[in-house]
Parts: C-alpha cells; sequence; structure tokens
C-alpha cells in the first residue's frame, strides 16, 4: 500500500512564499522519483517538479527558478518550496511517487492533495 500525504497548502500573496511538505513510509520512498504535480479548476493535472532517488530534479518551465523540489532521506519527506508564486501557480499540488524503480517506470500513485492558492 502506498501512502502519500501532502501538507502545506495555504493561501498567500503573489511574490510571498511557501513551502509543501510530503510525507510516505520509508518502504514506499527509498528508491523512488518522487514529484510534485499541480491541477487548476478545469485543468489537466501537470508535472511541477521530480526529483530521483538520487537527487536529479527537473522543473517545469513555468517554475524555473521559483520553485525548488527536495527530499530528506531520513524523513521520508519530499518538500517543494514555492518562492515568487504568481497567480497562475493557483491549484491543487499533488505529491506523487514512481510506479517502479527503473527509470522509465511512470510517476502514478498520488496523495489526496492540498490547496495553494495566490491571490
Amino acid at each position: 500500500q502506498v501512502q502519500l500525504v501532502e501538507s502545506g497548502g495555504d493561501s498567500v500573496q503573489a511574490g510571498g512564499s511557501l513551502r509543501l511538505s510530503c510525507a510516505a513510509s520509508a518502504y514506499n520512498y527509498s528508491p523512488y522519483c518522487m514529484g510534485w504535480f499541480r491541477q487548476a479548476p478545469g485543468k489537466e493535472r501537470d508535472g511541477v517538479a521530480v526529483i530521483s532517488s538520487d537527487r536529479r530534479t527537473r522543473y517545469a518551465d513555468s517554475v524555473k527558478g521559483r520553485f525548488t523540489i527536495s527530499r530528506d532521506n531520513t524523513k521520508n519527506t519530499v518538500d517543494l518550496q514555492m518562492n515568487n508564486p504568481k497567480s497562475e501557480d493557483t491549484g491543487t499540488y499533488y505529491c506523487a511517487r514512481q510506479l517502479g524503480g527503473r527509470w522509465y517506470d511512470a510517476l502514478g500513485y498520488w496523495g489526496q492533495g492540498t490547496q495553494v492558492t495566490v491571490s
């Protein structure tokens, strides 16, 4: 059973900052890529940032230079630091885990989401 729990969503002013966190069990965390996705009302769920087990990262072009994904392998958490958020960053943010441990396995396990509103 995969269990991912997001926290940290809030309403923030444009230009402020926010930090999201995703907690997972050690069994469900260690060898897998982890990521953050988001979904605005009426829009598709889209990737925001991904981090591999050895801490390689990729970001959506829209958040490069503003958001930072990180993982703490002691706490079994994956965070998303959101600096200078914009109104278009508003949405429900989901933590995701890779389906398998191979590099080509997709991210497909999801948490319940946490709401971020930028005004």
